[in-house]
């Protein structure tokens, strides 16, 4: 019944045994915890389980140019793989400007300000902090790309994503970036941060797949990323620079809340409800594009993959509230589906609680 869903799809040289994906996601869990979750939603069928926030620095927290970051990973797409999914990693580099907020921290511990007032502070040094950056730096940054993705392969990862949002889509964003060099001004220099960032990756890795998360801002919505008119120049030289595939997605720097919608959110509480940035990139490319927001229907997702509205499926919350959401399809139980309800309260509120991110249902992730 549900054809569409369980056709598979070629990503160039790799096969996707369907059209579902566990979409790049902050979990805030530790590492056995991450590794049992990303192995339950595996085991749930799904084709291909993006790893997120995969830093492409060579120190701090989760590198994989440390020791005890490379098994980590190594850990994860071997359990991934274990279970009959692709692993990939988003490659991502912070456009935050953690020094800067050095001097907030004992108003943040004696909770004179909220976590939430520190992200907006955090968010606003974005533009000052990438427009500040020595070029010698940001071409450093772009080539550890490269770099990233040879020491992710080696590790055991399948393909890589860009993550086309935080400094890639900093420096994309006239709202951000007010350079004045061969990095600022124009939307091509403009862009010339993620490019040089794609290009790096191919470069050393001539047959991986590259996905990029493109990140789309709106007047209300979102301050980072390209701007609706700005995509018929983008799109068509991020795949000359070697983009394989797009995930395409609203822009951050914002409230999570826009970026992850709750059901009563007042613009973005349908279902698919990011899927019209996906219609805004077909009209550039014939590469394939993954569609994500709100995703929990299987007759809505059936529809869009059976007219070619998207070629993917992207998943967060519904895989943690019902990881066996493909495997249910796929075998004639879709009676048994637990359907997302989009609340946030166990996902959402759990990371910002740091506690990591639940579900409200007993069990949903812990089966």
């Amino acid at each position: 019944m549900y054809e569409a869903i369980g056709r598979p799809l070629e990503l160039g040289n790799l096969r996707m045994k369907n059209r579902v994906v566990f979409a790049p996601t902050t979990l805030g869990l530790s590492e056995p915890e991450q590794e049992a979750l990303l192995r339950r939603i595996a085991a749930g069928g799904c084709a291909l389980a993006w790893v997120g926030d995969v830093p492409v620095g060579r120190k701090g927290f989760g590198s994989l140019f440390s020791r005890k970051g490379f098994e980590h990973y190594r850990r994860l797409t071997a359990a991934l793989h274990s279970e009959g999914c692709l692993a990939g990693a988003q490659l991502h580099q912070s456009d935050s400007d953690l020094g800067a907020m050095v001097k907030y921290l004992p108003a943040l511990l004696t909770r004179r300000i909220r976590p939430d007032e520190l992200r907006r502070k955090l968010n606003d040094a974005a533009g000052p902090y990438i427009t500040g950056l020595p070029a010698d730096k940001v071409r450093g940054i772009t080539a550890s790309f490269g770099d990233a993705a040879a020491r992710a392969r080696q590790a055991g990862f399948d393909l890589v994503q860009v993550h086309g949002d935080r400094m890639c889509g900093s420096f994309a964003s006239s709202l951000l970036n007010r350079r004045t060099d061969v990095y600022g001004g124009s939307l091509e220099n403009r862009l010339r941060f993620a490019l040089e960032a794609v290009a790096s990756v191919r470069a050393g890795q001539p047959d991986l797949p590259i996905d990029f998360k493109l990140v789309v801002r709106l007047p209300d919505y979102g301050r980072a990323g390209l701007l609706p008119d700005e995509l018929a120049v983008a799109v068509p030289l991020l795949e000359a620079a070697g983009v394989t595939s797009f995930h395409v997605t609203l822009a951050n720097h914002g409230s999570l809340q826009d970026t992850i919608p709750p059901a009563n959110h007042p613009a973005f509480g349908d279902e698919g409800c990011f899927l019209f940035l996906c219609d805004m990139v077909r009209q550039y490319t014939r590469l394939p594009v993954c569609g994500v927001g709100g995703l929990t229907s299987l007759d809505f997702v059936e529809q869009q993959l059976a007219e070619g509205r998207i070629d993917c499926a992207a998943m967060s919350r519904q895989l943690i509230a019902d990881p066996d959401w493909p495997k249910k399809v796929l075998s004639g139980r879709a009676e048994e589906v637990r359907r997302c309800v989009r609340c946030n309260k166990g996902c959402l509120g759990g990371l910002m609680g740091h506690k990591g991110v639940r579900c409200i249902f007993e069990g949903g992730n812990r089966k």
